[in-house]
């Protein structure tokens, strides 16, 4: 799964696109008080984590955006990401 599907997926849950933010591909202008987010680390990881107050809190860190997508789905929804 990449960002472009995991976008489309939480969208069709009925998530509110404010709940997350992915990087260049689901951005907000201007941010809200809080939401998940998925981002690229600079060391090419990926992140996951919540922003709220002006702070991103990174709460895991993955080697592929496949496993940073489907983690970022459960944290929002509960249920593991469709296969």
């Amino acid at each position: 799964m990449d960002r472009h599907e995991l976008r489309n997926v939480l969208l069709h849950t009925g998530l509110s696109p404010e709940a997350f933010e992915l990087e260049g591909v689901h951005e907000h202008v201007p941010l809200p008080p809080d939401f998940w987010f998925l981002r690229r680390a600079s060391d090419g990881r990926w992140e996951i984590g919540l922003y709220e107050r002006g702070v991103h809190d990174v709460r895991e860190t993955h080697d592929t955006e496949d496993a940073a997508c489907r983690a970022l789905h459960q944290a929002l929804t509960g249920r593991p990401a469709p296969s």
